[in-house]
């Protein structure tokens, strides 16, 4: 089975051109899978629904959460259909099998007053500090992935119309733009500071890092957690917070879900509509807080 477990995580790295942080959690769940069938003495090539409904049965009691649960059944179910397409087998046993009902939790997301900080915590003109800049105005203005982000090449970039190709899950291209504050950085960024990193190396992709090589999801990571310390701000935030924010405040504005949803990269609607939840809480704040009859 190990053989085949490389083999799957190299074509959804290579081929699908999934995150690394995505690969990581593929591995994790297939390595629980693995240990769990050696355990059993079960054949991963002839499982059935009942053996499948006894791996379900163990990760609950082993209190794994429902997400947490519905995110290896979604695993098992791609790397099986991996096998079919590799002619190792004929059906997907995962196919049958339906995901847990889980808890609906709306996303974080910040203000734009919140944003204004972390932006005013980089004041100091250094090179990392104006990559870092740029970094967090992409994000916000765009709502790209992590993995995007960091794949993101010059050449993408169409300068006089402030657009950007991205390649997103799947391969599936679409374009996002951004504004004049965004502009103004990446132009700085360009003709001054991603010369000093660089260090007379080449590289195609626009974010580097100290070492004058490409940027990775974890260096952003790690980016976004210094400048949220920083910037003493007491919630969490990562890069896809970005992403929450960015949906929610377009919604906000008026923007229409279909053009939201291209934005993101989106092929359901019902992905998109998460953020149309997030929309209608701030409705009903406001109107507890402005109504005379709202709240005692």
């Amino acid at each position: 089975m190990q053989d085949y477990i490389y083999k799957f995580l190299d074509y959804i790295s290579l081929e699908k051109k999934y995150s690394d942080h995505t690969k990581t959690n593929y591995e994790l769940d297939l390595s629980k899978y693995e240990l769990y069938l050696k355990e059993k003495k079960l054949d991963y090539l002839k499982m059935e629904y009942k053996d499948i409904s006894d791996y379900i049965i163990f990760l609950k009691k082993s209190n794994y959460k429902p997400k947490t649960i519905n995110r290896a059944l979604s695993t098992l179910r791609s790397f099986y259909k991996f096998l079919v397409n590799e002619q190792i087998i004929k059906n997907n046993p995962f196919d049958l099998v339906k995901g847990m009902k889980e808890e609906k939790r709306l996303p974080n997301y910040f203000k734009y007053k919140d944003f204004k900080v972390m932006i005013d915590s980089l004041k100091e003109e250094k090179p990392l500090n104006n990559r870092n800049k740029l970094i967090l105005e992409l994000l916000f203005a765009t709502g790209v992935r992590v993995s995007e982000l960091v794949n993101i090449k010059i050449e993408d970039i169409e300068f006089n119309k402030r657009k950007i190709k991205i390649c997103g899950k799947g391969n599936k291209e679409r374009f996002v733009f951004y504004g004049s504050y965004c502009n103004d950085i990446l132009n700085k960024y360009l003709n001054e500071d991603r010369r000093l990193l660089l260090k007379n190396k080449e590289t195609d992709y626009l974010l580097v890092n100290h070492l004058g090589t490409k940027l990775t999801d974890r260096g952003v990571r790690s980016i976004i957690n210094k400048i949220i310390k920083k910037a003493e701000i007491h919630f969490k935030v990562s890069p896809h917070t970005f992403r929450h924010s960015f949906a929610t405040m377009m919604l906000n504005e008026g923007c229409n879900i279909k053009s939201v949803a291209e934005l993101l990269g989106h092929s359901n609607l019902n992905t998109t509509s998460i953020y149309t939840h997030l929309t209608n809480e701030e409705v009903r704040k406001a109107y507890l807080k402005s109504h005379p009859r709202g709240q005692k």
